[in-house]
């Protein structure tokens, strides 16, 4: 029981560290915290970036890190690239917490040959209108684009489908 008890105390402590590229959402959020297990008393957790490039990769683990040794477990990073992250992972509560930020949640699936090479239909996450177009393939990260909203003229960014 206590063992339960102590794995749970791990996914909590681990899920709970914000992205620091997207701070509304959680590492949990973005479903790039694959597993948290204790090995031989020791916190293994599995992490995967969400591209092979993204700078804030080693900035997660660190955090992860330090909210595992802040809760009292030894610790262990593994990054784990295969299958490889994409924007399916994202949690529904995820897509909520990005739209209540102001930026548009991933709308096609990572799978969509239209997602990755065309135009896809954005609603704006401040007014919810479909009049919306692409300013730029790049938002304030890489993997975003940016957006405008035609109705309200709010830009924004689109979290795009990887």
């Amino acid at each position: 029981m206590v063992a339960v008890l102590d794995q749970k105390r791990a996914w909590a402590a681990a899920a709970a560290v914000p992205d620091p590229e997207v701070p509304c959402v959680t590492v949990e959020d973005l479903g790039i915290l694959r597993r948290v297990e204790l090995v031989d008393g020791v916190a293994v957790a599995q992490v995967t970036p969400t591209y092979s490039g993204c700078p804030a990769t080693m900035a997660i683990e660190m955090a992860i890190e330090v909210a595992l040794r802040e809760a009292g477990f030894d610790v262990r990073i593994e990054r784990v690239l295969s299958p490889p992250w994409t924007t399916d992972w994202i949690t529904e509560a995820g897509r909520e917490k990005l739209r209540a930020y102001g930026i548009a949640p991933p709308v096609e699936t990572a799978g969509s040959v239209r997602a990755l090479f065309g135009d896809v239909a954005v609603a704006c996450p401040r007014c919810g209108s479909g009049d919306t177009e692409k300013i730029s393939e790049f938002g304030s990260t890489a993997c975003k684009a940016q957006y405008r909203c035609r109705a309200c003229a709010e830009p924004f960014d689109y979290f795009k489908c990887i």
